[in-house]
């Protein structure tokens, strides 16, 4: 119960433009989303490396809500500005991120590009070496709720918090 209040806290964020709020519309929808929030909250995988794929599709579907949210989370969790930045060319980072969070950002970058892509045998091959199938099939639920609600975010227009507050101060 306490982790579908924290993503009720992290989600009131949402300003909207005059599109629809689909919150408030389908309420039961946005629940289920949430359901699958929460289970990935405690699903085994690191809540930090969740971060870094929900932050990582949401800086290839281009949805500024999304990367304002997961970039405070991370920071919320302690992860260096000089790794946050980092995320979009996390191949030329060296070290910065570990063999695990590389094989995860693969993986969300080839799935959240399956159009392109196809999702070669290549890219699962290398994410099964550093991965078991429970934690692929969690790593692939981040990787497809962080596409929908990007999708949710960019259609309905969701404003990020920090363009809220400095309209709001304006």
């Amino acid at each position: 119960m306490q982790h579908i209040e924290s993503f009720n806290q992290q989600m009131q964020g949402f300003i909207m433009s005059n599109r629809i709020d689909y919150a408030k519309v389908s309420p039961a929808g946005y629940r289920a989303f949430g359901g699958v929030y929460v289970y990935l909250q405690n699903c085994g995988l690191p809540k930090e490396m969740i971060y870094l794929v929900y932050l990582r599709i949401s800086q290839i579907n281009g949805c500024a809500y999304c990367i304002d949210m997961h970039s405070r989370d991370l920071l919320k969790l302690g992860v260096p500005v000089d790794k946050l930045v980092l995320v979009p060319v996390w191949r030329d980072a060296g070290e910065i991120f570990s063999t695990r969070e590389r094989a995860a950002l693969a993986w969300a970058e080839t799935v959240t590009r399956v159009a392109e892509t196809g999702v070669p045998d290549g890219d699962y091959q290398a994410v099964a070496v550093e991965f078991s199938d429970k934690e692929i099939a969690d790593l692939t639920y981040a990787i497809g709720l962080m596409n929908a609600f990007n999708r949710y975010g960019i259609a309905f227009r969701s404003e990020p918090a920090v363009a809220a507050k400095a309209r709001n101060a304006a």
